[in-house]
């Protein structure tokens, strides 16, 4: 679903991180104009050309209808609706970083970033409300004020983050027996096979319980599984039973990992977006699982 988009983002995601890290964070009261205009000429051009962009590959051959909003909420198990919750966490997250080091003020910086990290998927939206072949989604908007949320939340509460989302994904036996839906190859089943993919909260244990290793976290993960469509009924008709899967697991956190290279920061930082294998025991309805090393 919109794979050339969640393409794109990702890149400014790696562009913006690359550029917060380039210098040290600061909450000085004095903003520096330069850098802050140049942040904001900069994206605000490339992500204008990714919408055109978007607009032509994606929605244009699809035509134009008065806009609708279509009720999705009950497909795939919303494990999309989290993957929604997920990228607009991290485009909260990155924008404050980038703020911050422009020297707005940490609080505002929060403020501003949290609106941002909505505001970037909303158009994605409004393009779905005047497409015949989707209809704005309620469910989507919700989630993608959710990961916004999370991140604002956490800032005015606890002055950090503690509680962080990630990703993890496995390849699954669904892909290839609906490869336009599902995806045909690995990068595209890690967007389009929901049954593969895992959603987690990952909490900094530490912060909460002092004498906890620095390096370990506890997460809690929610994915799906037994899909080869987004309705459960068809699911049935068609000889599968999807089932909700919840996990609770070990994880790591690599932000203990110290260093004064920024190339090296960055890499922690995408990193840490993703849950590394470690152990795990899901849930499900039927029964309870202990994996060694799951991903």
């Amino acid at each position: 679903m919109r794979v050339i988009f969640r393409l794109v983002l990702f890149a400014f995601l790696v562009l913006d991180t690359q550029l917060a890290w380039a210098q040290p964070l600061a909450d000085s009261t004095q903003v520096n104009r330069k850098r802050l205009n140049t942040f904001i000429i900069g994206s605000s051009a490339a992500y204008g050309v990714t919408l055109v962009g978007l607009n032509e590959l994606w929605y244009k051959g699809n035509g134009r209808q008065d806009f609708r909003f279509f009720n999705d909420n009950y497909e795939w198990k919303q494990v999309d609706k989290i993957g929604h919750f997920y990228a607009s966490f991290y485009l909260s997250y990155t924008a404050a970083r980038i703020l911050r080091w422009a020297d707005v003020p940490t609080r505002k910086a929060n403020f501003a970033a949290a609106l941002t990290g909505f505001l970037l998927l909303v158009p994605v939206e409004v393009f779905d409300g005047f497409s015949p072949a989707y209809g704005a989604s309620a469910g989507d908007l919700i989630a993608d004020a959710a990961g916004p949320a999370l991140y604002l939340g956490q800032t005015l509460a606890w002055g950090e983050i503690r509680i962080s989302p990630k990703f993890s994904f496995h390849r699954t036996s669904y892909a290839p027996l609906r490869p336009n839906i599902l995806g045909s190859d690995l990068s595209s089943e890690i967007l389009k096979d929901y049954n593969g993919q895992t959603y987690w909260l990952s909490v900094d244990m530490d912060k909460f319980i002092p004498a906890f290793p620095k390096w370990l976290n506890l997460a809690v993960g929610y994915g799906a599984n037994g899909m080869v469509s987004a309705d459960d009924g068809q699911n049935r008709d068609l000889g599968y039973k999807p089932i909700r899967q919840y996990y609770l697991a070990l994880d790591f956190d690599l932000t203990a990992i110290r260093t004064r290279s920024k190339a090296v920061k960055t890499l922690i930082y995408i990193a840490n977006m993703v849950r590394l294998p470690a152990p795990a025991i899901e849930f499900s309805p039927h029964s309870t699982r202990f994996y060694a090393f799951y991903f």
